[in-house]
Order: structure tokens, then sequence, then C-alpha cells
């Protein structure tokens, strides 16, 4: 795995670069000690994962992250700060981090976060290799699985955020079991076609399905609440939720606004398949 690695401090690139080479956790292509040097070299390097400080001068982390994914948007990034404040982390999150590591380092919690990225690489290679084989063959490929292991990953996923016992859940895993089993994405079924082939209403299915995917962003905003780096939040904030709709669900809760945050449903639903494969 090709790793770079941005901070002001040089001292903390050091014991970045040790817990990688120590851990074997990949290969550190380069180093840089500020945002606009970050982005001449990573453009040119093309890393799969940058670490990268929040506060530097010339650019901040931030910046730094929205500028490269307009170009380069593959590319992971883990951003490392002292900065405690929601509200940057919240911005952090919006720019397209995938986590938030908080200064002191931890070589534990440095190495546990850069394995869960590493494997969420791995797993996207995987699914883009699966998704090759159908676009590029004439011929039929069926790829086949088990049900339950469809059913219990999409279950595993609806546990975790909270929302198994709903109304709508078993809704929700019929339609990415349908997902799943005919190799479909949400870019090409509306979700009145897909609950269609479950039922003669499908607008009623929709609505239970709606309503199941709210109280999971109420969930999910709860946590983030309490703790934006709650495993489960980190998890699901960004891949089965708009995080600016999530932002204002908080909000809301917090009782700051009287605006709620709106459910993109197929996104909720194609985030619901991703993740229950992983």
């Amino acid at each position: 795995m090709k790793i770079f690695l941005v901070d002001d401090n040089e001292g903390i690139v050091r014991i970045l670069k040790k817990i990688i080479e120590d851990k074997d956790l990949g290969e550190v292509i380069g180093e840089a000690t500020n945002g606009i040097e970050a982005i001449e070299r990573i453009r040119l390097l093309k890393p799969q994962i940058v670490l990268v400080d929040l506060l530097m001068p010339g650019k901040d982390g931030i910046s730094m992250v929205r500028e490269i994914k307009s170009t380069i948007p593959e590319i992971q990034y883990i951003m490392i700060s002292q900065v405690s404040s929601k509200e940057m982390i919240s911005k952090a999150y919006q720019s397209g981090i995938e986590f938030y590591i908080s200064k002191p380092i931890d070589a534990i919690e440095v190495e546990t976060v850069l394995r869960k990225v590493i494997e969420r690489i791995e797993m996207n290679k995987k699914l883009e290799k699966i998704q090759s084989l159908f676009d590029g063959s004439s011929n039929q490929i069926t790829i086949t699985q088990p049900e339950v292991n469809n059913v219990t990953g999409i279950k595993r996923v609806m546990q975790r955020m909270g929302i198994l016992g709903e109304t709508g859940s078993q809704d929700i895993i019929s339609a990415a079991e349908y997902l799943i089993d005919n190799n479909l994405s949400m870019s090409d079924i509306t979700v009145i076609e897909l609950c269609s082939h479950f039922t003669d209403n499908p607008k009623t299915m929709e609505q239970r399905i709606r309503r199941t995917a709210t109280a999971g962003m109420i969930n999910l905003a709860n946590i983030g609440i309490e703790d934006y780096l709650n495993e489960v939040f980190v998890d699901y904030s960004n891949g089965l939720y708009n995080f600016e709709q999530l932002k204002i669900e908080m909000d809301f809760i917090r009782g700051k606004t009287k605006k709620r945050g709106k459910v993109n449903l197929k996104k909720f639903l194609e985030g619901i398949v991703y993740y229950s494969k992983l």
C-alpha cells in the first residue's frame, strides 16, 4: 500500500513512518511539511492513502483534501490533529476524509485505522474486478453466494445502526438482497421500480423503507453528537447518508435548527449493499 505523510511537525512524520514500517502497513512513498507542497507531490506520486495534519502553514489539511479530491477522488485520507472542536472535525469529514486520529499519536490507533482503510481499498478492488467481469464479457456470468451470507451481512449493518427491529427492516433486507442477487446498483433502477418487485403497492413499501432509514439517521446523529470517533458513526456517516444532511439532523437534535436532515434512499440502499459485503 502506497502511503504519503503530510505534517509540519517532522517529529510526527518520523513517528508515523516508524509505525507504518514496524507494522508492515505499506510503503511511505513521500512526505511534505505543508499543504501546498503536498498537493504537487501527491498529484505526481498518486499514493493510495494520505495521512494529513489538519492545521498547517500555507494551506490547511481540509483545503488540501478538497482540492485533490476534485481531480483524484480515489485517494483515501486520514486526518491527524490535536484539534478537538466538533465543528472542525465535521468539516474534515465533509471534505472527504475517511478517519480522524487525535494527537498525541497512539501507535495502536494508527495501526487500527490504517488497517481498516487498507481493508476498504482491497474490498473496492475486488468489487471493481467483479464488475469488470460483467462489463467486459459478452457471456452471462453468474456469481452466486449462499442466501444466508447476503442476509447476514445486511442484518449486521442494520443491527449496528440500531434499525433491525424497525417496521421497514424486512423491506430493506428484501430490496438489498434483490440488488445483490441481480448485480444491480441504484443507478440501474428507481426505488419504486425496486419495490414493485415485492408488492402491488410499492409506494407504501418505499415509505416504510424511508421511515426506517430516517430512524437510522437519527440514531447515527445521536452517536455523532456523543462521539465523532465512534466506529459506527465513522463507518456509516458518509456511506449511508449525505454527511451535510446528517449534520443538519445533528443540529436539529441539539436544538440549533428546526430543519431536519433528509434521507437519500438510493444512497442508503447502495450503502447497505456495499457494507453488507465487508
